[in-house]
């Protein structure tokens, strides 16, 4: 008895250390060297320890309320971020599915049947023909974990719900800066709209100057041809950039989640040109700003843990099972005579399989290289984006200037032709070229105007946003209940401050206005905390 213990002893030791081999390789990230300062500085500055650095709700650096409003409203309910959300859930839920088989199964069975038998069958034997069968019992299997295969894979799929957080990340950046990007773009818009305004009331009023020196004789009938296409072309412009503005609108609106019937966002008559300063940091840095470098770092620490799944697969493959009840016939089943039960081990080992094992290894090896080398070009792409950003903004804020005051000039040079026009001093073609130069050099700038905000907004957006990488759930925090939880599972603890709403039915209703007071069918910018603003862990 004694030796049959020691014996049992010694094979679950022997099962203990064998199932600390971890085969997969060890895991470190690639460490680039990357400069130490940033080429395009432009009119920005390296963040220093007491500057400001970029904070998650970075749209208001440009101080715009309306802006703000959109923004918060569509982190709030937009419904392709919250997708990425449930994915992310979903992720964490197969993190407890690959789990659980670290943990022996357990199951009741129980049945009944009645059976009877045909009395013509071959070789019958004398007994009678029908019978009944009831049986209950339980049922037991486990896997020793020997080589960590099923630990790897749970690992691999904690890193992938870590990818499936960063990637929520690179959805919400990538959500607010499209908001941002489509708002700036409409206020060019706006500014455009009331350029075209303006020009065509003053060639409205310079078609009557022409006119009234046509019926005094002063003047060609070509002139007030000419004065008449200048008019007309301007309204069809000005007809295309309300177009393009609606346009705008539209999509605008089903990023907060809105009907575009119902959305409407009131115009302005000037653009504001106040530009944010960027904090930029060092370079260093941006590898743990940007989500979409942490999707491919996570991406490679999956494909490092296959491999250790791929190598395992080489040695025996070990499991228990275990079985007892009570079977017989009619309802007294509960007697010793009854009982029946059966344990087993069982342990296989691939012998010729014709190189499927070696392929798979082989594979997954490739696999991992595959990722480091997408890793590397993530990262490169991520300087790049940095450093255009840099450079437009830098390059535009200066053409903005040079533009303003091409227009001063401009506007300076209508004035005059027109006094001299109306005097009699000079013909209306020069007027007519004056006002064509100024009008193109105030869309232009309007243009300029906008693209340079929209540039700022792209700088922002590939330096990550104001997110870190420390956001990101920790490998335990994927997991979404405890052994013996069985509540709340359709609402799971928020994790890396992603949530999903309690009660998604409250967005049914896309009957929402845009962000203004001013007409009946406008956005309410007083916007319900409890309904449509993201909880606090969203805005981290």
């Amino acid at each position: 008895m004694s030796k049959h213990i020691l014996l049992k002893g010694t094979t679950l030791a022997a099962l203990t250390v064998l199932s600390a081999c971890d085969l997969a390789p060890t895991y470190q990230a690639p460490h680039f060297i990357v400069p130490a300062s940033w080429h395009g500085q432009g009119l920005f500055r390296e963040a220093q320890p007491q500057d400001t650095v970029l904070r998650s709700d970075w749209w208001t650096l440009f101080a715009d309320p309306t802006l703000t409003t959109l923004e918060t409203q569509a982190t709030g309910s937009n419904a392709d971020l919250q997708a990425a959300a449930e994915r992310f859930i979903q992720a964490r839920a197969i993190v407890m599915e690959a789990r659980s088989d670290l943990l022996p199964h357990f199951a009741l069975a129980f049945g009944s049947s009645d059976n009877k038998s045909s009395a013509d069958r071959l070789f019958r034997y004398k007994g009678p023909i029908t019978a009944t069968d009831e049986y209950y019992g339980g049922l037991a299997s486990w896997e020793p974990d020997i080589w960590s295969a099923i630990r790897n894979r749970v690992r691999a799929q904690k890193y992938y719900a870590q990818e499936q957080a960063a990637q929520y990340a690179a959805a919400r950046l990538s959500l607010q800066a499209e908001v941002a990007t489509d708002y700036f773009a409409l206020r060019g818009l706006d500014a455009q709209n009331a350029i075209y305004s303006q020009s065509i009331s003053y060639y409205q009023q310079a078609l009557h100057v022409t006119q009234t020196r046509l019926d005094n004789q002063d003047a060609t009938g070509i002139d007030v041809a000419r004065a008449k296409n200048q008019l007309y072309m301007t309204q069809a412009r000005q007809l295309d950039v309300q177009a393009q503005r609606e346009v705008l609108e539209h999509a605008l609106a089903v990023l907060v989640n809105a009907s575009p019937s119902s959305f409407h966002i009131p115009a302005v008559a000037q653009q504001d040109d106040a530009e944010p300063t960027v904090p930029l940091g060092l370079p260093s840095e941006l590898l743990q700003r940007r989500p979409d470098i942490a999707v491919s770092e996570r991406e490679m620490a999956q494909a490092n843990r296959t491999i250790g799944i791929a190598r395992a697969a080489f040695y025996p493959h070990v499991s228990f099972n275990a079985n007892g009840g009570f079977d017989g016939n009619g309802f007294d089943l509960a007697n010793l005579a009854n009982s029946m039960w059966s344990y087993g081990a069982s342990a296989t080992m691939p012998l010729f399989e014709g190189g499927l094992r070696r392929a798979q290894l082989q594979r997954s090896w490739s696999a991992y290289r595959e990722t480091r080398d997408h890793y590397r070009m993530t990262v490169l792409s991520a300087f790049r984006d940095v450093e255009n950003g840099l450079s437009l903004t830098a390059r535009l804020r200066a053409e903005n200037v040079r533009l303003k005051q091409a227009v001063d000039a401009a506007m300076q040079s209508q004035t005059l032709t027109m006094t001299l026009y109306k005097g009699g001093a000079d013909g209306y073609l020069d007027a007519l070229i004056a006002q064509v130069n100024t009008l193109d050099a105030r869309i232009e700038q309007a243009q300029i105007q906008a693209r340079a905000l929209q540039a700022s907004v792209g700088l922002v957006r590939a330096l990550g946003g104001g997110w870190q990488d420390k956001l990101l759930p920790t490998p335990n925090q994927t997991m979404t209940f405890t052994g013996f939880q069985y509540e709340g599972l359709r609402h799971p603890t928020p994790a890396g401050g992603i949530d999903i709403p309690a009660s998604p039915e409250q967005y049914e209703n896309l009957d929402r206005a845009g962000p203004s007071t001013s007409s009946p069918q406008s956005y309410d910018t007083s916007i319900n905390p409890g309904e449509n603003s993201p909880s606090a862990s969203q805005k981290n």
